[in-house]
């Protein structure tokens, strides 16, 4: 395999643009599967998660074959907390395909993922998807983007954009509005004409650049990457090095190449291609593996720094053990440091032995993190996400995103005086087709911490909401975020309907007949802002009038269901959060209620 039979391409766009649909085209049209093979939808999506929640989490390889030329191709997440997915892979590829929605148009992840694009000089292909759409509306998209290219500073190769219009669901792709229909060939084609070919010399010394890590139980750790110059071979001995001094001789064990969704092992591979290497074991991503006589490490791609985080500590509730098959210190530092191995923008700092600063993206980043472990058998308990302050010269900064809303035009003032309540700044607004408006802010990241219930609430389930990271600005005032106490178990035991009965005129519950509570622990939320110690297993005793069981009539309100991201939202500082693979329990970090009363008392004293 030469640079001019290669092509390396990455699929970029916003959440729900059809990224990952128009790659199972791809590899359907391409000959990949068998006639009668039953193909799943979203074929990259390969994880449970990934298929429940619709989303692309990591960044995945695979190939295509077409007119004896092979497409690596890169399939990437399309929401902003996983940005780092994206910036990772840009050394891999030297083109991206850029998906944009017929009718939405860019989109704030569209701008991020163009911008990092654009910076590390790859060449774009636009597609203009769902173009089946009644609404869609390509022109007015075609002008936006040219905008938006514009607005990132693009060259005049890279404004001068090639576009193919598309309807990924169903398999067809046209070069012009007025053409007819037909399979993926325009697009192939244009991938083909458009792309450049991968830059490097065979002849060179080795420098393969490793931009993604996968595991294998069998053969331990694999490094992916792309070869930017020389040729590899299976049981070479190499040197891992990186820009900061590391230097250490290893050997190849085995070397694969991507052939639609399999790693195909090899036995040599030359400048240009996308490979897969093991044997490796303290292989991280930034390496490069070089020849022992030209040792020359590549520079990586500078990484966003996180902007949210929260502490993962060990739980040491009533429950602790019940669930979880890894619940120690030992367990939780392992696995958090193994996550480091492949998410590059983490961070995890360790305050004590029991208690662990991780510091991502946003809310959806941890939030994927805390469900992958639980899920994997670990317990633990985390506190309420809070922004990443900094010092600059003297001067307090805080990380502000811009959001992007779309309401229907009733709910407008609403969410105006919500995010003004939360120092939002109103920058743009624009009324769309029919009664819709748009609204762009730039808000302080802490004031959208547990804004997305409430949002959802104020328009009715109506209103559409995306944000990205913009900068960091001076600190901008306290903001009140919860507004509402807890309703706080006041002895353990099992839920009555009776006690329950009692403690739902109070508010809000989350918990059901029959569920095990201990002291301490949050049963819902009150209608008030001060928390209120409730008895949830309260009995109704016989007497000389009644009998015991006269509460069967008793009517409960159905209890509000929480969602691992409602729970985050949310808990307050002196609150946490009690992740077990069977459940999620929200609790009072100090669990007895006069020490809690105590504590209250002195905090307020000292401030």
């Amino acid at each position: 395999m030469t640079g001019k039979n290669l092509r390396n391409i990455a699929i970029v766009a916003h959440v729900d643009h059809g990224k990952t649909t128009l790659v199972d085209q791809l590899l359907k049209q391409s000959g990949n599967f068998r006639n009668n093979q039953v193909v799943p939808d979203r074929i990259m999506d390969s994880t449970d998660l990934e298929r429940e929640r619709g989303i692309t989490i990591l960044s995945k390889n695979t190939s295509i074959r077409y007119q004896d030329i092979k497409i690596n191709v890169v399939d990437t997440p399309g929401h902003a907390d996983f940005g780092g997915e994206v910036e990772r892979i840009v050394k891999m590829v030297d083109g991206v395909l850029l998906l944009v929605d017929a009718f939405e148009g860019p989109m704030p992840q569209t701008r991020f993922v163009l911008k990092k694009s654009l910076e590390a000089g790859l060449k774009p292909l636009v597609v203009i998807n769902k173009i089946d759409r009644p609404d869609a509306r390509p022109n007015d998209v075609i002008d936006e983007l040219l905008d938006l290219f514009i607005d990132l500073g693009a060259n005049e190769e890279q404004i001068d954009f090639p576009i193919i219009f598309a309807s990924a669901r169903n398999g067809v792709t046209k070069v012009h509005l007025d053409d007819e229909f037909s399979d993926m060939k325009p697009l192939l084609d244009a991938i083909l004409e458009n792309i450049p070919e991968p830059i490097g010399e065979a002849n060179k010394g080795l420098q393969l650049v490793i931009s993604s890590i996968d595991y294998d139980p069998y053969v331990g750790r694999i490094g992916i990457g792309k070869i930017q110059q020389g040729t590899i071979s299976k049981g070479q001995e190499m040197i891992l090095c990186n820009t900061t001094g590391k230097e250490n001789r290893v050997k190849i064990n085995t070397l694969y190449t991507f052939e639609g969704l399999k790693k195909s092992e090899v036995e040599t591979a030359a400048a240009g291609e996308i490979v897969a290497i093991s044997g490796i074991e303290d292989i991280s991503i930034g390496d490069t593996i070089c020849t022992p006589d030209e040792i020359n490490p590549v520079p990586f791609i500078n990484i966003d720094e996180p902007t949210i985080s929260m502490n993962f500590v060990v739980n040491d509730s009533p429950m602790a053990g019940k669930d979880g098959s890894y619940v120690t210190s030992r367990h939780l530092r392992e696995r958090l440091m193994r996550e480091l191995l492949s998410n590059i923008s983490l961070r995890v700092e360790e305050l004590s032995p029991d208690c662990f600063k991780v510091s991502g993206r946003g809310e959806l980043h941890l939030s994927i993190l805390i469900e992958t472990m639980r899920r994997e058998g670990y317990e633990f308990a985390v506190t309420r996400p809070e922004v990443i302050l900094k010092d600059d010269n003297g001067t307090k900064t805080e990380p502000i995103e811009r959001l992007y809303i779309e309401v229907p035009e009733e709910y407008v003032g609403t969410v105006i005086e919500n995010i003004g309540e939360r120092k939002g700044e109103l920058i743009n607004m624009t009324n769309t087709s029919g009664s819709t408006v748009k609204l762009e802010f730039l808000v302080p990241a802490r004031g959208l911490i547990g804004f997305r219930a409430e949002f959802l609430t104020d328009t009715r389930g109506t209103g559409v909401m995306n944000h990205v990271f913009e900068c960091y600005e001076p600190f901008k005032g306290e903001i009140s975020t919860r507004t509402r106490g807890s309703l706080v178990a006041a002895e353990s035991g099992v839920t009555i309907t009776y006690g329950l009965y009692n403690a739902q005129e109070r508010g809000n519950l989350f918990i059901s007949p029959g569920t095990e509570v201990y002291e301490g622990m949050i049963v819902g939320e009150n209608a008030r802002t001060e928390d209120i110690a409730v008895n949830v297993c309260k009995k109704k005793h016989l007497t000389n009038t009644r009998s015991s069981g006269a509460d069967d009539a008793l009517r409960l309100v159905p209890p509000l269901q929480m969602s691992l991201e409602k729970c985050l939202e949310f808990i307050n500082d002196d609150e946490l959060l009690e992740v077990t693979p069977k459940s999620l329990r929200l609790r009072k970090t100090v669990l007895e209620k006069g020490a809690r009363q105590r504590a209250g008392r002195n905090k307020n004293q000292a401030s």
